[in-house]
Order: C-alpha cells, then sequence, then structure tokens
C-alpha cells in the first residue's frame, strides 16, 4: 500500500508539474493520460475533450500504437458510453463494457476488445469538460474503489490544464492591448498561486524542523523547487509581453528582437543571421515567425545545447529558415518524443499551408536541425 501510494503522488507530482510548465494544452493532457493509465494499471487510456456538437475535438490515447490509432480511423463520437461520462456528476465503473446497456455493440475493425472499464468525467465550475477513459485492468478482473479515487485526483488537475489551456490559446487570437491586459491577469494569478504554495512549504517546514527533521528538510527541498518554479514561470509571463511586431518590423527585425530576448531569459548562445535584403510578405512572415519561435522552444526545452544557431535567407524567390542546436538530439518518429512532435505536427502543417516544405535532421547525440524552405514567387516586396 505504502508502493502504491507513492506511485500515487509522483504521478499526481508530474501531472502537476506538467501543467505548471506546458502551456499548450496536447503535450499537458498526454501525460495525464499516460499518468492515469499507469496509476490505474489500464492497458487503454484515454481522455476526450468535446466539441458540443457530437464529436470530440481531443481524444488522446495512451496503450496504443501510432498504426494501431491510425487503423482504428476518425476520432469516436460522443455517444454511447463515451457520451455518458460527459454528462454524468460521478465516475462510472464496470466489469465488462460489453455488458454495459450504453454500450452501442460495435467497434471499428482494427480496434482492439476491451473488458474492464472506469470513466471518470473532468469537471469544472462551468460544467464537464471532458473524461477520462480506461479499459481493460492489467492486475485483476476490474477497477477498484482506489483506482477511481486516484483517477478522480488527476481528473482534477485536468480540469485546469483544459481550462488554462483554452485561457492561452483565445488570449492569442486578441488584440496587442488584450493580450497584453490577459498576460498581465496571468501574471497576478501564477505569482499568488506560487507564493501560496511557498507560504504553506515555509510553515510546515517550520513546524517539522524539531519533530521531524527528515520531513522538515523534504519540505525545504519543495519549497526549493517551488520558487524555481515561480521564477521560471515570471520569466516566461514577462517574455510574453514582448511580442514580436512582425507586419510592421519585417520578419527579420522580428527574429532579431526575438533571438535577443531569449538569451537574456534564458542565459543561452543563440547565433542569428540575415541573409539578403529584408523582404515584407504579409501572408507568410507570420507563420514563419511562428515556425521559428516552436523551433527554438523546443530547443531550448529539449536539447541542452551549447549553441543555438537561426539562420535566414530571403530574396525575390525563396525564403529559407535554418534552427540548429548542437544538442542530445533525438528520433523524431519516436513515440518517447510524443510532446515534441506535437510541436513539429505544427511547424509542419504551417509549412505545407505556407506551400513550402519542412526537413527535420536529428539523431541521438547529433544535435538537430530544422530546415524549413518556402518558394515566394509574387508574394514578396522589399521592405520600405
Amino acid at each position: 500500500m505504502e508502493d502504491r501510494s507513492r506511485i500515487a503522488l509522483e504521478a499526481v507530482g508530474e501531472a502537476v508539474r506538467a501543467i505548471a510548465t506546458e502551456r499548450r494544452v496536447e503535450p499537458v493532457l498526454q501525460r495525464i493520460v499516460e499518468a492515469s493509465r499507469e496509476l490505474a494499471g489500464a492497458r487503454y487510456a484515454a481522455l476526450g475533450v468535446p466539441d458540443g456538437e457530437g464529436n470530440f475535438a481531443q481524444f488522446i490515447t495512451a496503450g496504443m500504437s501510432d498504426e494501431l490509432v491510425g487503423a482504428i480511423g476518425p476520432l469516436p463520437r460522443t455517444h454511447g458510453l463515451l457520451g455518458a461520462m460527459l454528462d454524468a456528476d460521478r465516475p462510472h465503473r464496470t466489469d465488462d463494457i460489453r455488458q454495459d446497456p450504453r454500450f452501442r455493440g460495435w467497434w471499428p475493425r482494427a480496434h482492439p476488445r476491451m473488458g474492464s472499464f472506469l470513466g471518470v468525467p473532468i469537471r469544472s465550475p462551468d460544467g464537464v469538460l471532458g473524461a477520462l477513459y480506461l479499459t481493460d485492468k492489467e492486475d485483476g478482473p476490474r477497477f477498484t474503489e482506489e483506482d477511481e479515487r486516484l483517477i478522480e485526483m488527476l481528473a482534477a488537475h485536468a480540469s485546469i490544464a483544459i481550462a488554462n489551456a483554452r485561457l492561452y490559446e483565445r488570449g492569442r487570437e486578441l488584440s496587442f492591448i488584450e493580450e497584453r491586459n490577459r498576460l498581465a491577469r496571468d501574471l497576478h494569478d501564477s505569482v499568488v498561486q506560487k507564493l501560496f504554495g511557498v507560504v504553506l512549504a515555509a510553515q510546515s517546514a517550520g513546524t517539522l524542523f524539531e519533530r521531524d527533521p527528515a520531513r522538515a528538510h523534504s519540505q525545504v527541498q519543495r519549497l526549493q523547487e517551488l520558487t524555481r518554479d515561480a521564477i521560471e514561470e515570471l520569466r516566461s509571463l514577462i517574455f510574453q509581453l514582448r511580442p514580436a511586431a512582425v507586419e510592421s518590423e519585417g520578419l527579420a527585425a522580428a527574429l532579431a528582437k526575438h533571438v535577443r530576448v531569449l538569451r537574456r531569459v534564458h542565459d543561452q548562445e543563440i547565433k542569428f543571421d540575415a541573409v539578403g535584403n529584408p523582404r515584407m510578405r504579409p501572408a507568410v512572415d507570420g507563420d514563419v515567425f511562428r515556425i521559428a519561435q516552436e523551433g527554438l522552444h523546443n530547443a531550448l526545452r529539449h536539447s541542452a545545447a551549447d549553441h543555438l544557431e537561426v539562420r535566414l535567407e530571403e530574396d525575390e524567390r525563396r525564403l529559407l529558415l535554418t534552427v540548429r542546436d548542437d544538442g542530445v538530439g533525438f528520433d523524431p518518429d519516436s513515440p518517447v518524443h510524443r510532446s515534441r512532435r506535437l510541436g513539429l505536427t505544427s511547424m509542419e502543417e504551417r509549412a505545407r499551408a505556407l506551400g513550402g516544405t519542412l526537413a527535420i535532421d536529428s539523431a541521438a547525440g547529433a544535435g538537430t536541425t530544422i530546415r524549413l524552405e518556402v518558394p515566394l514567387g509574387g508574394n514578396s516586396r522589399p521592405r520600405s
């Protein structure tokens, strides 16, 4: 029981850390799904977020290979037992999902057969945001009350993650002034939450110093961790308050400014080169900037590199962007790097929308190079 409690706390801690360090919804939810699967001992797990029109806007899985997910086909609809969890106030457990009266009686051809089931709604003050679904208990015939309790804990963190991510993504669509106001509110809220945690850890350590020095030392370590998290949160939010003016200054100038800020925020050596005469491309520059931003974000977050380099080459006919690091590298096709893979997928989608190509060259221990090439045609004019 002690080992199970320890695993539970570690899983919940991982979910909390994911929420604190990620603003994009998919990586956060993926970590929560994987934690729920491990915590409940399930063969398969999923997290569904409805779109309000009878479908799932997101349906993130764990325990299935990418090939199997692709073979199953489109996302499920919000009906049957899946949909019932979106309208439920409480979790639901059953020994055999196929015997539940809400089961629709069929799966796609490639879908694995499933037995025991645990569904837990993800609730917010405004209602149900989604649900966690776990199937096929691996070390027993059914999910237990303890499984249900622990997954409910994770569901509470998932609610926070979804709400925060939606606020962040909505903020990206706001005007400059609205964005600054939102970030100011986030700054206030995050500081208050972090400092509240610091105060609690400090008080706990103070009461334990004489009675239980070992636990007091653990609380001091927690206090240090919370303080570091608060500093990183402040750095991130302060950086977002400095938006790059791509449309008014041009891509090269915006990238140069972005790199300068990243150097200061992360204390990281980043080289920036721009070749060719700066040009204005209203239909292109914004997406190219976002691709460069995502590439730098991945490198700073994952690569442990000593040196980063950004190079922009532009003329009348084409644009070439290169983001390179000398870090640990990775296998772009490995499911272990799923959170980075999601960022790369976003970059690839932007590249395709521009009619360009994105090449990713990386291997373990060999660093990473991201190369974007966009043909310009007539969609380019000299910067005035």
